[in-house]
């Protein structure tokens, strides 16, 4: 395996996706300073994941025409100037639109990094470098519900978005020195109509919805979760809110290793299954150790999938694989810019989380029932 290419495709992996959640842990303290509520605290997740969506499919297509590299170099630069841009906003609307700017530079890094693994290694280590680089971005995106909490109580809420800032920048200085060039290159081929109508493609990417994108939603709420239910400690609340991220580190590769010895639709119905009964023990949430262990179980049914699923988007089409692979994540992103606002909404609305979760669940168990039409072959 090439741990170069490995170890550059992560780096990068981690430093855009800190982007996804990093306002999470600093609600309240943004809330105390902009005055806005919790519906309007989700629409800076659907703002983020709203650009970020809509540059998976034009990432990819760069990132096929010109190189993942190139491609990266770029995008990851435009990360770093927006989240400076974030730290110095004076309202909630300019807060809001460099989130949404600073979407357009990790939804292009997501594609042209996955396209990055896929130019970059081949047959088995494929699926455990897909599943390495998906971890790297759980890990990016976890980290920072525990560590922005920390840079909020000493440097302030405008410290956090600079941190976030600062790692984009060191991991865009280490990959211009030593990322290598992909090993391989297939000429981008196949039109994008086909690849549009792909039913497999789609069932991918609602497959997507109910184990990234359904992660990205506790993720962004489990803190404020703990807090409000339990009365958790904000930085413990952090800490062990993390956990629901961060597991995708172990889960998202051993998702990649398992996906040579079961089927690809076994994994995936058992991976929905263990989500649709987490959320539903969230929703249930008199207990501190049942909520606990339901982020445990949803941390690590949420990144199963991954590998395979991102794989087999390329291997359909490998000369539009940075393309294909951007549809199949532009579809998980939906849950995110739909859920994000509907979680805080519900909470507005009815004073506590459990018809947020309850809906959650409901929809992975749906998600379950259509993964059986997922074909097997490669």
């Amino acid at each position: 395996m090439n741990k170069r290419a490995l170890a550059a495709g992560c780096a990068v992996g981690f430093a855009f996706s800190a982007n996804y959640t990093n306002h999470a842990p600093m609600v309240p303290a943004l809330r105390a300073e902009f005055g806005f509520d919790n519906a309007s605290a989700g629409l800076l997740t659907t703002g983020i994941f709203l650009t970020h969506a809509a540059m998976q499919v034009p990432g990819g297509r760069l990132a096929d025409r010109f190189g993942p590299a190139r491609v990266l170099m770029a995008a990851l630069a435009w990360v770093v100037l927006a989240n400076f841009a974030i730290a110095f906003a004076g309202s909630y609307g300019q807060l809001l639109f460099w989130k949404a700017v600073a979407g357009i530079g990790t939804g292009v890094c997501f594609a042209a990094g996955a396209r990055y693994i896929v130019a970059s290694f081949e047959g088995r280590d494929l699926h455990v470098a897909q599943g390495f680089f998906g971890g790297s971005v759980v890990l990016g995106s976890g980290y920072v519900l525990f560590a922005v909490p920390q840079l909020l109580s000493a440097f302030g809420w405008r410290g956090g978005f600079v941190g976030s800032a600062l790692v984009a920048a060191t991991v865009w200085l280490w990959w211009i020195v030593f990322a290598p060039p992909p090993s391989h290159h297939v000429p981008a081929s196949g039109g994008l109509r086909e690849m549009m109508r792909s039913r497999d493609l789609w069932l991918l990417g609602i497959v997507q919805m109910a184990s990234f994108g359904l992660v990205i939603v506790v993720g962004t709420w489990i803190t404020t979760l703990l807090k409000t239910t339990f009365q958790t400690p904000l930085k413990t609340a952090g800490l062990m809110g993390s956990a629901v991220l961060l597991l995708g580190i172990v889960s998202r590769p051993l998702g990649g290793w398992l996906v040579h010895r079961m089927p690809v639709r076994s994994l995936v119905r058992a991976a929905l299954l263990l989500n649709a009964a987490a959320c539903l023990a969230l929703a249930w949430g008199h207990w501190i150790e049942l909520t606990l262990a339901s982020i445990v179980v949803l941390g690590i049914g949420c990144g199963l999938p991954y590998a395979g699923l991102f794989n087999r988007a390329a291997a359909l089409f490998p000369g539009r694989a940075g393309a294909a692979m951007g549809l199949v994540n532009m579809v998980g992103i939906l849950m995110i810019l739909a859920g994000a606002p509907a979680v805080g909404f519900l909470a507005d609305w009815t004073g506590q989380f459990q018809s947020s979760f309850l809906t959650l669940g409901a929809f992975a168990l749906m998600a379950a029932g259509a993964a059986s039409a997922i074909t097997e072959k490669q």
